[in-house]
């Protein structure tokens, strides 16, 4: 340890290590470690940014996939986004105080503590909120008022996702007429996201769902119209779903996240033709290494439950169809290896079952290109839950 780190331990402060260097060669990088193939990741960008210059939708991307102010900023400068969404406040602040100068906070904020930082946060960027509960606004607007800003905000309907939302059509009216009517607020639209769609595997399925969800939205935006209220702003649609949307005449936004990396469980989604989703590459990988071949078939890597989230299912491993992640713990990943070829210290290149959690778990992207080590990228918003 060195006296600096030493110094920073005996002191309590954590020391945030990254695993590579630039100019690195990838067999050098420190495992596990979370790995952009910055190919895949601009190529993937661009696609999206090149579907939404031909239609009539923006894009707002999902920062809460990558919790990154570089990737956050890549987006608005070349991958046509108008800002991007965050999930919490903490998160929507590591952003903005990174510059990124235009954040929706596509959720619900209730607490009033939370609600002042939302408040003013706005002297930085463009903030807006989601609402769905009357009782919020005075507070918000208190907020709004005490820290001389505007808050934009979205009525939050829920169309079939189950959480947060008021039911579609009338019921968004009274909240749109007092969010209108209160100082400090600017009522912009409504946010209709259903986020189960995204991961409707049959293409016909998730096409009539998504129709459901598109008529709901439709039937909530006529009823604001007819109440008076200007809805502007229609927002929604996801990586597995923003075809949909796009096309429907209905949504002005969309709030697209993985499609930047893509994991396996979007990875299994279908096309119109039945074959696994091929929009967008897989972008996002744990490099991994092997620390033990003890036991004849088997291998075991060094990455476990520490380093991703397994709730959309085990990781793949990356361009190999001769082993398999078959289990993990803490600390270890367990791999199937039926013809022994697997040698301590290979590396294996794994496709995480979901990214967004994933991600979080991590301090830095380790972006790569052509086997060289090109950038590193800090996940800015790490742990920021609150």
């Amino acid at each position: 340890m060195s006296r600096a780190a030493l110094a920073a331990a005996q002191n309590g402060v954590r020391q945030v290590t990254a695993p590579a260097a630039v100019g690195m060669s990838v067999h050098e990088i420190a495992t596990p470690a979370l790995v952009v193939d910055l190919d895949a990741f601009e190529a993937n960008v661009a696609t999206l940014r090149d579907f939404v210059s031909r239609t009539d939708v923006q894009l707002r991307a999902h920062a809460k996939t990558h919790k990154s102010a570089d990737i956050a900023r890549y987006q608005m400068q070349h991958g046509g986004a108008v800002g991007v969404c965050c999930q919490k406040v903490s998160e929507a602040e590591a952003l903005v105080y990174a510059g990124i100068d235009n954040v929706l906070v596509s959720n619900q904020v209730t607490d009033p503590a939370r609600l002042k930082r939302l408040a003013e946060m706005a002297a930085r960027a463009t903030v807006s909120v989601c609402v769905d509960d009357a009782a919020t606004i005075p507070v918000l607007s208190e907020a709004a008022a005490q820290a001389d800003q505007q808050i934009g905000c979205l009525v939050e309907v829920d169309v079939g996702a189950g959480r947060c939302g008021v039911a579609p059509g009338d019921a968004a009216v009274p909240l749109a007429k007092a969010i209108s009517d209160a100082p400090g607020l600017t009522f912009e639209g409504v946010q209709a996201y259903h986020g189960g769609a995204q991961h409707i595997r049959d293409y016909g399925q998730r096409r009539d769902v998504l129709a459901g969800v598109v008529a709901e939205t439709s039937r909530t935006v006529e009823a604001l119209i007819g109440a008076g209220l200007a809805c502007n702003t229609v927002a929604g649609a996801g990586t597995g779903s923003f075809a949909f949307e796009a096309q429907s005449g209905v949504y002005t936004e969309l709030q697209c996240g993985s499609y930047i990396f893509m994991d396996v469980d979007y990875g299994a989604i279908e096309d119109a033709d039945g074959a696994p989703i091929s929009t967008f590459r897989n972008a996002l990988f744990l490099l991994t290494g092997i620390m033990s071949n003890a036991k004849d078939g088997q291998a075991v890597c060094d990455a476990g439950l520490k380093v991703q989230s397994v709730d959309s299912g085990l990781p793949r491993v990356f361009g190999r169809d001769d082993v398999s992640y078959i289990k993990c713990s803490d600390e270890h990943g367990v791999i199937a290896d039926p013809g022994n070829v697997l040698a301590i210290n290979d590396r294996l290149w794994l496709v995480p079952g979901h990214c967004d959690p994933t991600c979080n778990i991590h301090d830095w992207y380790v972006g790569v290109r052509g086997g060289r080590v090109e950038t590193l990228w800090p996940v800015t918003a790490r742990g920021c839950h609150f």
